[in-house]
């Protein structure tokens, strides 16, 4: 098999599982190791994939399309690493903290993994997560106001003037994509003042960034990647500077690690 057929299967193979290990390159094309990182560097120059810890996943087009609507209902699959980066995000979480939790599918799995034994406060300013803690005893919520979007959150002034008159001991964010050079990005431009109030209201600023959103820029960018404190990814991180970048320029990074079967 000529190079160029093999890099067309590895292209083929991203697109249809969104991922692709080494292991599985050199089982499928009877190559070594280091042949199939090769290839895998080499279709990165050419932008069809970005290497991880281990493999690749597809590159992502700027404009890349949006997660349907959610709701409680909707989240059936449940994506391990961003659950263990949940859970990793919930360990942080100190006895009577003030803590801000994102309208996205980790903050949701934060919502569900807060122990009993945890007595705190969360803002929030997502109906579906306030719908879930609203079950939780231990756990007073303040649900932000204003005009309320299809999905069930809040970005508008109304909310952006809430959270200018709170304050909170951690924020758990995250947004379409981080890169060292962009920032924090998303694909529209009305939520902007709305994540910055909430990181100035904090004192500390944690992202929640699995593999797939790290070192890939949207439309727009929200703010540098330096005004978080704190970066919790999985275990396959990219192989490339992009963390090292994050280091480097003051973020704490934090790997989880990948579950026992």
């Amino acid at each position: 098999m000529f190079i160029e057929e093999r890099h067309q299967e590895i292209s083929e193979i991203l697109k249809n599982n969104g991922k692709i290990t080494v292991s599985e390159i050199t089982q499928k094309f009877g190559i070594s190791d280091e042949s199939a990182r090769r290839d895998l560097r080499l279709l990165e120059k050419r932008g069809v994939c970005k290497r991880t810890h281990g493999g690749a996943i597809p590159a992502r087009q700027i404009a890349h399309s949006k997660p349907p609507r959610m709701t409680c209902k909707d989240i059936t699959e449940v994506k391990k690493n961003y659950l263990e980066i949940a859970k990793k995000a919930v360990s942080m979480i100190n006895q009577n903290d003030v803590v801000f939790i994102l309208s996205a599918t980790v903050g949701y799995f934060m919502v569900q993994n807060i122990p009993d034994s945890l007595h705190i406060r969360v803002v929030t300013n997502s109906t579906i997560l306030a719908e879930e803690l609203r079950q939780k005893e231990n756990i007073s919520t303040i649900l932000l106001g204003g005009e309320m979007d299809a999905k069930g959150n809040f970005y508008d002034t109304f909310a952006i003037e809430m959270i200018k008159r709170l304050r909170f001991d951690k924020c758990f964010i995250t947004s379409a994509c981080i890169s060292s050079k962009f920032g924090l990005s998303i694909q529209k431009s009305q939520a902007i003042s709305f994540w910055n109030a909430v990181i100035d209201s904090s004192k500390t600023a944690i992202g929640l960034y699995p593999t797939e959103k790290i070192g890939f820029e949207s439309i727009v960018s929200i703010c540098p990647a330096n005004r978080l404190d704190c970066i919790i990814t999985d275990w396959d991180a990219s192989e490339g500077d992009e963390l090292q970048l994050f280091e480097e320029s003051g973020i704490e990074i934090i790997k989880v690690e990948e579950p026992n079967e």
